[in-house]
């Protein structure tokens, strides 16, 4: 736990992960084809939002005072997300309400104590009603497949020090491939067996 709050490991991570995400809604805003088969939810924004997806998230880390793996957490329900709904990609006029939305989803299943959703939504510049329908969708969207076993998180991580190692030096990316293993004794210490009796401990109340 202690490498992920290292002052400069964690914005290095949000840095990463921004950049991650812009591609990856670049890519699918240029996708015509899967444009055309694409499903208005209530993550689609009538107009692109002003603000980057990089400093949103900053703006997110900065105010949600969720622990720090709360943002790997939400990473893999985005992947989950994706995967589970193919007509709803990841792209400029979604990517701000999904962030929002999976941050505090992950927070609300791995932390003791977190903010509600209205204040949430004052983070993400929502109303707590639209906050709410997200995330009534999002963990629809889901199937409340919320549980990440100490196996799953560690294969995030590996996989986003990979493609750090292409970006950051190898020095950082050693670093959080270890916060990772630490974590993983912090926070992911239940079994996949375990799931359903530990999501009723953690509902997620509005």
């Amino acid at each position: 736990m202690a490498e992920l709050e290292s002052p400069n490991v964690m914005p290095k991570l949000i840095s990463f992960l921004s950049s991650l995400l812009k591609r990856v809604a670049e890519s699918n805003d240029l996708n015509q084809q899967q444009l055309i088969h694409q499903k208005v939810s209530v993550f689609h924004g009538l107009t692109r939002p002003t603000i980057s997806i990089q400093s949103y998230l900053e703006r997110i880390f900065k105010y949600a005072n969720c622990s720090p793996s709360c943002f790997i957490v939400a990473y893999v329900y985005l992947d989950r997300f994706t995967q589970r709904q193919p007509s709803l990609p990841i792209n400029s006029f979604n990517v701000h309400r999904l962030l929002i939305t999976s941050v505090m989803v992950a927070a609300k299943f791995m932390d003791d104590l977190y903010y509600n959703n209205a204040y949430y939504a004052k983070v993400g510049g929502i109303t707590t009603i639209e906050m709410n329908f997200l995330e009534v969708d999002f963990l629809f969207g889901l199937g409340f497949h919320l549980n990440v076993t100490p196996g799953t998180f560690q294969a995030y991580c590996a996989h986003l020090q990979s493609e750090m190692l292409l970006m950051q030096p190898l020095n950082f990316a050693d670093s959080f491939l270890s916060l990772g293993k630490s974590l993983n004794k912090a926070h992911l210490c239940y079994n996949e067996d375990e799931s359903s009796s530990h999501q009723k401990q953690q509902q997620l109340a509005v």
